[in-house]
């Protein structure tokens, strides 16, 4: 069964708590970093088993008539049309998605800025959308030698050549689609041109991962090194830390590497510095709330095999960035991992070499492995799903869930007016079919009721599924890998 191992409760009156008290140190203005996601952190809920998705958004919203979201976007990946792994949409459409959450939620959307700004032409594309749309934007330049060239970057053509972001509220939290996005470079710059208009403010962090108070190479800080593999972010001993209170912290390499320039910033602003060390900018309070290590630890693993099978998956595309792959094959062998420990793999690939066609494998919450065969009808991945929830209705296995009477004319549609050259079914089409079966027939109802219990499910494929099987079983909350290997020898693949 599914075992917590983070007390989400807990979490959230200790992090509540905690931001507050960030608040009230600068009296002014508060530039308030965001890292991660902000209301649905997957990751964190996969490598921390009972950490809840909007557990950030709960807390925000406690801020909500005194903050503003300001949203950052570089330009640089919109032109190279980065995706999200999770819910694979690229960065430019996640950036609509999140004004549309936000808004849904009752805040305030100020502003996106477009870092790393070079006039890159689908950038300026993606710009004229929001101002179509009354959303301000804002642009912001690569500094070169950033961040070690301080001189330049405290200059008018460093943060000063940056265009200023107009904010209405206090509070300005920032934040962004994905790691990478020059957050942290927008709040200094920020701060910078605040200073520059005689405006008092301070800036915090808000980032989960790594979990400062872990040890370095603990699983779940190690699994945030591979969530960040393209970044080629490294979890460090923070050096400040341990010069300043002689104890031992974990940070990442770009917030050390940042941490002088934030120094001589406030340094410059106030005559001191409010922190001594890169932790001290940090309000995350993650660690107090693990109540199961062994289980954070287990499910962090997991999650790196996870990140690694996405890894090979993205080199064969061409994809991956230098070092990506090699860095999850560092990761795997430092804890000692192999694919096998996912149990679904093996069971997946056996299924495949004894059939010699695609084959699907499920691993439910019980612990329970389902697996699935390519037929005539269906996809390996339907087959699963559909011998996964006769398992959970305690249906038996003989029992035909939908008649073939119902598949035939669904493929037909498919064969000879949709122009498709594959007739057999995918899990949105499988599952259409079983809902309309459900109508009449009370054992395909009873199918239907468990659908909800296949959340947290195991799935691995032995070949890269179709798009729509991948989005259909993520939506039904299943973490899904697959092998490297194409089903079919063609250039185009969906």
């Amino acid at each position: 069964m599914f075992k917590i191992g983070f007390d989400n409760e807990k979490y959230t009156e200790l992090q509540s708590a905690r931001i507050l008290e960030r608040v009230e140190q600068f009296g002014g203005k508060l530039y308030l970093e965001f890292g991660g996601k902000l209301f649905d952190d997957y990751h964190a809920a996969r490598v921390l088993p009972g950490f809840q998705p909007d557990s950030k958004m709960r807390m925000l919203l406690q801020l909500k008539e005194q903050a503003e979201i300001i949203i950052c976007i570089s330009a640089d990946d919109i032109e190279k049309n980065k995706r999200r792994g999770d819910l694979d949409i690229t960065y430019d459409a996640d950036v609509m998605r999140l004004i549309d959450a936000f808004r849904g939620y009752g805040l305030f959307v100020g502003s996106v800025v477009l870092t790393r700004y070079n006039s890159q032409h689908i950038a300026d594309q993606f710009e004229k959308r929001l101002r179509a749309l009354d959303i301000p934007v804002y642009h912001h330049y690569s500094i070169p030698d950033y961040p070690s060239n301080l001189p330049l970057i405290f200059s008018e053509n460093g943060f000063g050549k940056n265009e200023y972001i107009k904010t209405q509220r206090p509070i300005a939290v920032v934040t962004a689609p994905g790691p990478g996005s020059g957050k942290m470079a927008t709040c200094l710059s920020q701060l910078y041109h605040e200073n520059k208009l005689g405006i008092k403010a301070g800036y915090a962090k808000y980032e989960t991962f790594p979990v400062w108070n872990l040890p370095l190479k603990h699983p779940v800080n190690l699994a945030y090194e591979a969530a960040t593999a393209d970044l080629s972010d490294v979890n460090m001993i923070d050096p400040f830390h341990l010069e300043a209170y002689g104890a031992t912290s974990v940070n990442y390499n770009r917030d050390i590497e940042i941490f002088p320039v934030l120094e001589a910033m406030f340094k410059s602003i106030y005559g001191t510095c409010p922190y001594k060390s890169p932790t001290d900018m940090g309000v995350n309070m993650a660690g107090y709330a693990i109540v199961d290590d062994a289980v954070c630890c287990e499910a962090s693993k997991q999650e790196i095999i996870r990140r690694h099978f996405a890894a090979q998956y993205n080199a064969k595309r061409g994809l991956s960035r230098p070092g990506e792959l090699q860095k999850l094959d560092m990761l795997m062998q430092s804890l000692q991992l192999d694919i096998s420990m996912r149990k679904c793999v093996p069971a997946a690939l056996a299924v495949a070499e004894r059939t010699g066609e695609p084959a699907v494998a499920m691993e439910l919450p019980d612990g329970t492995v389902i697996t699935g065969k390519t037929t005539t009808l269906m996809g390996a991945s339907c087959a699963a799903l559909l011998n996964a929830l006769k398992y959970l209705a305690g249906i038996d296995d003989e029992i035909k869930l939908i008649a073939p009477e119902v598949l035939m004319p669904i493929m037909d549609l498919k064969l000879h007016h949709l122009g498709n050259h594959n007739p057999r079914l995918h899990t949105d089409e499988i599952l259409i079919a079983l809902a309309m079966s459900a109508v009449t027939d009370p054992i395909a109802a009873k199918a239907m009721a468990e659908l909800s219990n296949l959340k947290g499910s195991e799935v691995h494929s032995s070949v890269v599924l179709a798009s729509v099987d991948d989005g259909v079983l993520k939506k039904l909350g299943a973490n899904v890998t697959w092998e490297p290997v194409l089903q079919a020898k063609k250039l185009y693949h969906k």
